[in-house]
């Protein structure tokens, strides 16, 4: 996912911008879909960590699995952004994440984003039910028309590993903690709303 999305960022900026906002958001977006057909059955393919601390908060994945599988993901995530590297040269930023505005501004909307698609992982996937089989074309729909619209705002990041490949290996990490933590307090906010609902169900 990181590779195919900061990818598309890379690539976009060789051509001249001519993917633009559409084209990335779309690579996002299916990458995100084909992981999850792909490796759903297998591990859940949460691809992001915040997703896995609030599905532990759920009570669906155990505790003691959630340090290895988001070890796993940073991973992932740094081995993708120096692939990307090697292919994209020196002086690629990566397709490192950014607020455009104030932090504070960033801040609310990753918190926001993240609490929206981790709602709708929860609403298709969170429980058996007949969405299941459309779980990853809605998560993936999500994460496109965030990209899409947030993007330019704060980069739409939604996921602490995809910031923190890119910022790692260009080491342009100086607004990493935003997206390290407002991520993880939209998927914890969403993953006690769906708790408090469910009881109440």
């Amino acid at each position: 996912m990181v590779f195919c999305g900061t990818g598309a960022i890379v690539l976009n900026q060789h051509l001249n911008h001519t993917l633009g906002g559409a084209g990335i958001s779309i690579a996002f977006g299916v990458s995100v879909t084909l992981m999850i057909l792909l490796f759903g059955g297998i591990s859940g393919a949460h691809i992001n960590p915040a997703v896995s601390v609030a599905v532990v908060l759920t009570g669906s994945l155990p505790r003691k699995q959630l340090i290895p599988y988001i070890i796993s993901q940073f991973a992932g995530a740094v081995a993708a952004s120096v692939i990307l590297k090697q292919l994209a040269g020196q002086g690629s930023g990566l397709g490192a994440t950014h607020p455009s505005g104030t932090l504070t501004e960033s801040f609310l909307f990753e918190i926001l984003l993240t609490f929206i698609l981790m709602g709708v992982i929860l609403l298709t996937a969170g429980r058996p039910s007949k969405l299941n089989r459309f779980a990853p074309w809605c998560i993936g729909l999500t994460v496109l028309l965030e990209a899409y619209f947030a993007g330019p705002v704060s980069g739409a990041s939604m996921n602490p590993a995809r910031s923190f490949g890119p910022a790692m290996v260009t080491g342009a990490n100086g607004d990493l903690w935003l997206y390290l933590i407002a991520p993880v307090a939209g998927a914890v906010l969403a993953a006690f709303l769906w708790k408090r609902l469910l009881n109440r169900l």
